[in-house]
């Protein structure tokens, strides 16, 4: 049985193993420690700057949307727009 930090972990290998150039990333960081999710959203942030990848990241984590280079809210399912 793995953690759900190993099951995170394994689920963005799998996705970087299917070669596809978007990456659909849904609390990606959601059960790893702060060590662990610093290395997740710096490999994201790699892949879509030096490797051209599409990475789209649906997180509720403020600190991790705080690295991204576009970031839309969503508030009642409803999208608010860009922030600046």
């Amino acid at each position: 049985m793995m953690s759900g930090g190993e099951q995170q972990r394994v689920a963005v290998a799998r996705a970087l193993a299917n070669r596809g150039k978007i990456l659909l990333c849904d609390e990606p960081t959601g059960n790893l420690d702060t060590e662990n999710s610093e290395k997740v959203v710096e490999l994201l942030k790699s892949l879509a700057h030096e490797r051209d990848y599409c990475v789209i990241v649906i997180t509720h984590d403020m600190d991790i949307a705080d690295k991204a280079d576009v970031v839309y809210r969503i508030t009642d399912g409803r999208l608010r727009g860009e922030i600046v």
